[in-house]
């Protein structure tokens, strides 16, 4: 037994300053801190803008926003769970103070006469009232590494109602974008069915008039109802934005301002977007701060059961006083009390290291985990930055070809009042000029979108500004 409690003394001196690894901080590749790789004329890599929906000097959007990063129902679970964690946190600490329990009782019974000495009443009252303190003595770091891993999963509770209010600042511009881009694409479409009518009203004056066949006729009305028939759709992709940003902004489709839907044109920025670079992306992602809060939780997790492994020791002592009358408990000769330590040591130590292992795999996990949040984060920011960098391109090509799709439809439409050309070159140029000023409205709505993506991507926008 000596040699035992010798060898519990020796365990616990090499486990004295905490069991189990500590925590260092994983090392990113050097590549992933560099330029992007998708620079374009529409970034620069000054520091990124947390408060970004800004850039689109839109104070209708800035409200809404303000709105939703205070009353949008998944940042408010978010909180919640915050909460929860800091509040696993206190209790965590609150092992390192010493347990103290009050307890007191008071009960009538009978004994029986098998247990009773002759002459000793066998009905009685007893009174007790008792006060125990107990101290763990942290040898083993059993404590100081639970606290350790609950404060790690604060730091990712924190992290993780960061990255929902990124999202929430995303999906609120996203939605208010769509919107108006619905109203811009909507009046787009109403135009050209105004502009293919009044062709056919003109058409149809030329055939009453003996100068065009009715056929010529049927097919600009039919260009026209097609164009006609693509209103209500863009109407409901509207209406169903503005539901959304209802939603987003912690309200009912009733509740949402008229102001959230007067804008009728796609917001667009005036100055290049600023992106950072790679070190200040990995500083700001809310995900990564998650990743590498949870891996030091996990690491901590290895100490809490390593410290299974030695001895559990706690410093105690109670005082109390029982008594057959109420008011003798608080009389000398009916106290009690004690001291003296309790060594709690399971010698069976196979689950122990069970757990041990359970918890490095844990670990090698969280650290695969956060290896992969920086390679999708990057991933994601350059795939924004390569998209809307080709959406840019492609709405350049988009205006040429509307300008001279106007231009052409302006001389056809010259040339069939002239007589010069039939009407099948009428109805081509009318039918080209539709689908380029379409797309281009559509164009407006995708940078917008793309713009957002990017956004999102670089991780701001999680501040309430």
């Amino acid at each position: 037994m000596k040699s035992l409690l010798l060898a519990s003394l020796s365990a616990l001196t090499l486990a004295a300053c905490a069991a189990g690894p500590n925590y260092v901080a994983p090392i990113t590749p050097p590549t992933a801190a560099a330029p992007f790789v998708t620079a374009n004329a529409a970034t620069v890599t000054s520091p990124a803008d947390d408060s970004w929906w800004r850039m689109y000097n839109d104070p209708v959007l800035d409200g809404l926003v303000r709105d939703a990063l205070a009353a949008n129902t998944d940042i408010r679970v978010a909180v919640a769970r915050l909460d929860r964690a800091r509040a696993s946190l206190r209790g965590a600490r609150s092992d390192r103070e010493p347990q103290v329990n009050i307890g007191a009782s008071g009960s009538y019974g009978r004994t029986s006469q098998l247990q009773s000495f002759q002459g000793i009443d066998r009905e009685r009252a007893t009174y007790d009232a008792a006060l125990d303190v107990s101290y763990e003595v942290d040898l083993a770091g059993r404590v100081r590494r639970n606290i350790e891993a609950a404060r790690g999963d604060v730091g990712a509770a924190q992290a993780d109602a960061d990255a929902v209010r990124v999202a929430i600042v995303a999906d609120t511009t996203r939605a208010y974008v769509d919107a108006a881009s619905a109203a811009e694409r909507q009046a787009v479409a109403e135009r050209i069915v105004d502009l293919l009518g009044k062709s056919a009203t003109l058409t149809n004056k030329r055939v009453e008039a003996g100068r065009a066949a009715k056929f010529d006729y049927v097919r600009i009305a039919t260009l026209r109802d097609q164009r006609a028939a693509l209103v209500p759709a863009i109407a409901a992709e509207r209406q169903a934005a503005l539901f959304r940003l209802a939603t987003l902004t912690g309200r009912t489709p009733q509740e949402l301002p008229t102001v959230a839907a007067a804008r009728t044109t796609t917001p667009r920025l005036v100055r290049p977007i600023p992106v950072g670079d790679g070190a200040a992306l990995l500083a700001r992602r809310p995900d990564i701060r998650a990743a590498e809060r949870r891996l030091a939780a996990a690491t901590a997790r290895i100490g809490v059961a390593t410290s299974e492994l030695y001895p559990q020791i706690s410093l105690g002592g109670s005082i109390g006083s029982t008594a057959a009358n109420l008011g003798d408990v608080f009389t000398g000769g009916a106290v009690r009390w004690l001291l003296g330590p309790l060594l709690n040591w399971s010698v069976n130590q196979s689950a122990a290291r069970a757990r041990i292992a359970a918890s490095e795999a844990d670990t090698r996990g969280a650290l695969a985990r956060f290896d992969g949040q920086i390679l999708t984060a990057l991933e994601e920011t350059e795939t924004a930055l390569s998209t809307y960098a080709r959406e840019l391109d492609r709405r350049t090509q988009l205006q040429s070809a509307r300008d001279n799709a106007a231009i052409a439809a302006r001389i056809t439409r010259a040339r069939q009042r002239e007589g010069q050309i039939d009407f099948l070159d009428v109805l081509d140029a009318e039918r080209t000029f539709a689908d380029t000023d379409a797309d281009l409205a559509t164009a407006d709505a995708r940078i917008a979108d793309a713009q957002i993506d990017l956004f999102r991507a670089l991780g701001g926008g999680w501040q309430a500004g």
